[in-house]
């Protein structure tokens, strides 16, 4: 039995360092998830999540929560990511897939279907058949948070999933899309950790932001566009519409050289 199957909480899922130690040895994007799924190294999100699928909504009292953490969702040659905040305790903690049964993930299906990056405009349930085009959705923070705020602390325990994510994405992974100011500082520091030479001053994150990252060695140049989060907050107040977002999504698969309808 490796460390990662271990129960020992020194070196098991429930230890601290679990991402940082398994992350970066994955060979895949399949290994990674399934490594993903099974952190335990926060505790107080493994016990808000834990607790959410216990004291469940009324409306989906006849679900079997997932309650572990999401998974990123989507192929492993996509030339777009979407970097999100974290799952919600009723949507992707339900559920079991990034962005799936709440109402953020709903505006954002739609937008994807508008662009052609999502197979239908509904993301339902795991089985639902829906299948993403050239396109990765993912978050900095893999379990649901408290009042969808997690703790620098947890944002930085998890950030080696999401360095390793990117990385395994490879040379193909040609624009980033990120929801929210969270997902914007929190991604920041994974780029400048993978060699990415970042502006001067530090790009600052607004709607419809775009910055050119220069090519590595390993890498080609890579664009990071900033869009509102589809909160219901911002999509009721119309801080963020459809179109607002469409456009950001469809100038980053034009970016990322996929068609576009």
């Amino acid at each position: 039995m490796d460390a990662a199957e271990s129960g020992d909480p020194e070196h098991g899922p429930d230890a601290r360092d679990f991402p940082a130690r398994h992350a970066r040895r994955c060979a895949g994007l399949g290994e990674l998830d399934a490594l993903v799924t099974r952190c335990r190294a926060c505790p107080r999100l493994v016990a808000w999540r834990e607790e959410a699928a216990r004291v469940k909504r009324a409306a989906f009292q006849d679900w079997d929560y997932w309650a572990r953490p999401v998974p990123g969702l989507g192929p492993p040659d996509a030339a777009v990511a979407v970097v999100g905040l974290a799952p919600a305790a009723h949507g992707g903690n339900r559920t079991g897939r990034m962005f799936t049964g709440d109402a953020a993930g709903d505006f954002l299906f739609a937008a994807l279907h508008a662009v052609g990056m999502a197979s239908q405009p509904v993301s339902a349930h795991a089985d639902d058949g829906l299948r993403l085009r050239g396109v990765r959705l993912t978050s900095p923070v893999h379990c649901a948070p408290p009042a969808n705020k997690p703790t620098p602390a947890e944002r930085d325990a998890c950030r080696p999933w999401l360095a390793a994510e990117l990385d395994l994405l490879g040379p193909g992974l040609r624009a980033v899309v990120v929801l929210g100011g969270f997902g914007w500082q929190a991604l920041l520091p994974v780029l400048a950790e993978a060699g990415r030479r970042m502006p001067s001053p530090r790009p600052v994150f607004g709607h419809g932001a775009h910055v050119v990252l220069p090519a590595t060695e390993h890498r080609r140049e890579l664009h990071l566009l900033g869009s509102y989060h589809p909160s219901r907050r911002n999509t009721s107040t119309g801080r963020l519409t459809m179109p607002m977002l469409v456009d950001v999504l469809r100038k980053a698969a034009v970016l990322g050289g996929l068609p576009v309808p």
